[in-house]
């Protein structure tokens, strides 16, 4: 049997694998699926502001506007590992902390990576340092200066124009691990 005995065999199954092929390539190159917008400065600036927005919440120990841009379908995971979801999950526990354990605290947040991952959808890790914190609690680790230092992940997506956060999951640095200082 020769090689163009073998095609002709194939017959509607080889064409349809072509087919296949031939779709999954352009789907994977965009061609056919939904077009991508391409992300702009002004995205890029909406993500920034909503990182300096919590900033001036957390300073300002406001749980609601700490909680402005979060979802109300969002998934939060804190330092010490407890799952809440929704929004208002979100803001009773901020509410808690800022009359508590974060009372009068300072938060610096330094973003280290910004990537869009889809069209209306961005990954984005800070690293925080908040200062001030008075009722350390065990478990809760500190640097040489006194700063409680984590690694916060936030995914936002676009929705009716807006970025909101989607999912939040903070981890505080363990002693011995490098890190940058805070900008």
């Amino acid at each position: 049997m020769d090689a163009i005995g073998d095609r002709r065999r194939a017959g509607p199954r080889g064409r349809q694998g072509r087919k296949v092929a031939a779709l999954l390539l352009g789907l994977s190159l965009g061609v056919l699926g939904p077009p991508l917008r391409a992300q702009t400065a002004a995205d890029t600036a909406a993500i920034r502001g909503v990182v300096q927005d919590e900033i001036t919440a957390w300073d300002q120990g406001d749980a609601a506007a700490y909680s402005r841009h979060v979802a109300d379908d969002a998934t939060f995971t804190n330092i010490r590992g407890q799952f809440f979801t929704g929004k208002a999950g979100f803001q009773r526990q901020h509410a808690a902390i800022f009359a508590g354990i974060f009372k009068h605290t300072t938060l610096r947040q330094d973003i280290v990576s910004l990537r869009f991952v889809g069209a209306d959808v961005a990954v984005v890790e800070v690293l925080t340092a908040v200062t001030g914190v008075t009722q350390r609690r065990p478990g809760m680790t500190f640097d040489a200066h006194g700063r409680l230092r984590t690694r916060l992940l936030q995914v936002l997506t676009r929705r009716t124009g807006e970025w909101t956060i989607v999912a939040y999951h903070n981890v505080d640095i363990k002693p011995g691990v490098p890190i940058p200082e805070p900008r």
